[in-house]
């Protein structure tokens, strides 16, 4: 039967029933019918449908967000397919007439990728925002849609420390300038509200002034330190202001992003993909430690997408300033399942928390890292669902942190060993054979190391 309709609807000679919608007011019962068969068809072709969703051409949507049955139902009965759609050419019809059809919006991502893949990734199939991801800045324009549009203005007033009275000003100036059809964000307000679905999550966490303990888990609710007693917030009680506070921003959705384009999700099995000839080292996967791991862990390596993450964290000043000193502590993550030369890029080293000064952390550095860390057990041991843009399924996706790359006070403070003294080194241990200056008192390793 399933054939039978395939058959009698790609004859794409008499669709006229496509646009006879309506019959005397009414939704016209022959109408229905064929939409039904037009979504049999759609749905039966697998190479378009993504995530249980096809592409809406109803002549509000113009093929462009992907939507569930039900949705594209609803929208071809209320607003009817788009003008001259007598071939479906974005629904798995091959015909010699399908490469002279252009998509009605230049913008039209074939791949599901761009702003569409992210909204569909954040906030579903919610219309609001999938309209905004698709809808042009003006009536015409085919380079750029309201939230591209949106999102590089925010990007640009971040990268260049832009005040908002100036961004403002500057949006102002640039409305001036568009077709009256414009639809640019008015302010800063506004461009924050469009953004605001797919935005990533982030998390404040209270600390303790001392560094003794997070407020937590099982210890979100308390008002003093456990452990020194010290007051979870400022003498002013009644605006409940914390003392010391962490910001943590969850790495398992920003890996799972990685997935969501295609052209990025392919690049995360590159080292699985390509080889390096016998004795040299062109990327960590052919070094000893890497390979020691996929041994001793052949669940995890069995899946060249499961995720090794290196950690790294330094203090630094964000004032500059010697008169007031400030140490705030980055925590980064950097991903060696790209490409040596994709794996450093800034766009694709992840900031997972910052931990706050004004004093070091020292060597209390671990009871920052708790959140990251049971994050990190949480991927490695049950992992995540993710959606696999470029091979178009879903797979668990796991993760696991292989290296930390520090200096040697930062070292200490991350692995808990004291880098002072006469075991200092962290490999060597009691056999470095170490000894103190008569007469300076000093320790020292001239000339014995490793021995």
């Amino acid at each position: 039967m399933l054939e039978a309709i395939v058959i009698l609807m790609l004859t794409h000679s008499d669709r006229g029933w496509m646009y006879k919608r309506k019959e005397d007011g009414y939704l016209c019962e022959t109408y229905k019918e064929s939409v039904e068969h037009f979504l049999d068809v759609a749905f039966s072709n697998e190479a378009i449908v993504d995530k249980n969703c096809i592409k809406c051409p109803c002549s509000k949507c113009k093929n462009l967000p992907y939507k569930t049955r039900d949705d594209v139902k609803l929208h071809l009965q209320q607003y009817g397919f788009i003008p001259n759609y007598t071939i479906w050419w974005a629904h798995g019809e091959t015909t010699t007439v399908h490469h002279e059809v252009q998509s009605p919006n230049p913008m039209e991502d074939d791949d599901f990728d761009g702003c569409s893949r992210m909204v569909m990734d954040a906030v579903g199939s919610a219309d609001e925002m999938n309209l905004d991801a698709d809808e042009p800045l003006w009536e015409g324009c085919q380079k750029i849609s309201k939230l591209q549009a949106a999102s590089e203005l925010l990007n640009w007033k971040s990268d260049f420390n832009i005040s908002e009275a100036a961004y403002n000003h500057v949006l102002m100036m640039i409305k001036r300038m568009l077709p009256p059809s414009e639809k640019l964000v008015g302010n800063f307000y506004e461009t924050k509200k469009i953004l605001k679905k797919i935005r990533l999550p982030d998390k404040k966490i209270h600390a303790c002034k001392n560094h003794c303990m997070l407020y937590y888990g099982n210890d979100s609710n308390l008002t003093h330190c456990r452990v020194c007693g010290h007051d979870r917030y400022k003498s002013d009680r009644l605006s409940l202001v914390p003392c010391l506070v962490m910001r943590y921003l969850p790495i398992a959705p920003r890996l799972e992003r990685l997935y969501a384009t295609k052209n990025t999700a392919k690049q995360m099995t590159w080292h699985f993909d390509h080889r390096t000839e016998p004795g040299f080292m062109s990327h960590p996967r052919d070094g000893q430690a890497w390979k020691h791991f996929d041994s001793m862990h052949p669940e995890f390596a069995c899946d060249p997408r499961n995720i090794r993450l290196e950690l790294c964290t330094d203090g630094f000043s964000p004032n500059n300033s010697n008169s007031s000193p400030y140490s705030s502590w980055p925590v980064f993550l950097s991903i060696y399942n790209l490409l040596p030369w994709m794996c450093l890029k800034e766009v694709y080293v992840q900031l997972s928390m910052i931990i706050p000064g004004k004093k070091s952390s020292g060597q209390n550095l671990d009871v920052f890292l708790r959140p990251l860390i049971d994050e990190l057990k949480m991927l490695y041991n049950d992992g995540v669902a993710v959606y696999d843009a470029s091979r178009r399924e879903n797979f668990n996706m796991r993760a696991m942190l292989l290296w930390t790359v520090s200096d040697f006070p930062a070292y200490a403070m991350l692995s808990g060993w004291s880098t002072h003294g006469k075991l200092a080194c962290p490999y060597c241990m009691d056999k470095l054979g170490s000894f103190t200056l008569k007469h300076g008192g000093k320790a020292t390793w001239f000339d014995c190391h490793g021995t």
